[in-house]
């Protein structure tokens, strides 16, 4: 993809990301290294490290609390769930842009250390990031002051793709009702690039078909684009019947690999009765707002989903 078909001011941002060949580079190399963007110093909110009880035999779960205003009582919160294409990536390691959200908002996020793949299975990390939800709308939102129908659930990249994840497995198990889904640039699909093709130019940089495929095929045990899924595995963009999900924002830059699948899954969600808004940046790659923040076009991005999580849970724009 030639260069100059991004965004000028996102161009240096490409720098940032070193090129990962995820089946050469063992994982816990690149799980080791250092965090691109460490937590912000007082007065911003600091995360508070919580154990929260695991569900149906799996272990307890590690949340992240960043709370602007303790105390509170009768307010909406933000589950979150970090990116990192299902294999690598941690909750403590991504904590800056929610203390910038929790501030920006004015309400509790809560962000979940859920197990990677290939460690852990699908079943796994649905399992750490359910028991969060049911946590957060049970005990812990009453110790937080958190009003259990006004939970939102999001995430970036893999993260959005968790939290969709989330939001069916929900749906079909009855548990605690989610009011809102905010999903940035989500990874839904494991076709794209594999048994479905795409333009060479969508995913030529940051996430590429060849670290897609490993990510699924990590987290499903399964070579990605398979006929036939995993039984009880949950892939957002294969799911038929989407009646009945939260309301969504969905956000995705026009050269991302995602773009495809994200504006496909938007479409099926209101065809289906679900109201959906969706934000495509012209210019942008995967994950180009986390590594050039100051660009207009990222501040731009930032703006839509701020504005469109303080409609979803009511709050005053």
């Amino acid at each position: 993809m030639p260069i100059e078909m991004v965004d000028p001011e996102l161009r240096d941002g490409l720098a940032a990301f070193p090129e990962i060949d995820f089946r050469q580079i063992p994982l816990d190399l690149i799980r080791s290294q250092p965090m691109l963007f460490p937590p912000l110093e007082p007065p911003a909110p600091q995360p508070v490290e919580r154990m929260v009880p695991g569900l149906d035999g799996n272990p307890d779960v590690k949340v992240f609390i960043v709370d602007p205003n303790p105390g509170a009582t009768g307010r909406p919160a933000l589950l979150h769930i970090h990116g990192g294409g299902y294999v690598i990536g941690a909750a403590g390691d991504m904590i800056a842009a929610q203390q910038a959200n929790a501030m920006a908002l004015g309400i509790p996020i809560v962000s979940v250390d859920y197990r990677l793949a290939p460690e852990t299975d699908f079943a796994g990390s649905l399992a750490d990031n359910y028991a969060a939800l049911v946590w957060l709308a049970g005990e812990g939102g009453k110790e937080l002051g958190v009003d259990p129908e006004r939970i939102a659930v999001g995430g970036e990249s893999a993260g959005g793709g968790h939290s969709a994840m989330l939001a069916i497995h929900a749906r079909d198990r009855g548990g605690p009702k989610i009011a809102f889904q905010v999903l940035t640039y989500p990874m839904i699909d494991d076709r794209a690039g594999t048994s479905r093709q795409l333009p060479a130019h969508l995913g030529e940089y940051v996430w590429t078909p060849g670290s897609n495929a490993f990510g699924w095929e990590s987290l499903l045990g399964q070579p990605a684009g398979q006929d036939t899924l995993p039984e009880g595995a949950i892939v957002p963009g294969r799911v038929e019947d989407l009646a009945g999900l939260p309301p969504a924002w969905i956000g995705c830059g026009a050269l991302d690999l995602f773009i495809e699948e994200n504006l496909d899954y938007a479409n099926r969600l209101i065809a289906a009765g679900v109201p959906v808004e969706v934000t495509v940046m012209p210019g942008a790659y995967h994950g180009f707002d986390g590594f050039a923040p100051e660009a207009g076009i990222s501040r731009k991005f930032a703006a839509a989903r701020l504005s469109a999580i303080r409609r979803g849970l009511g709050l005053s724009e």
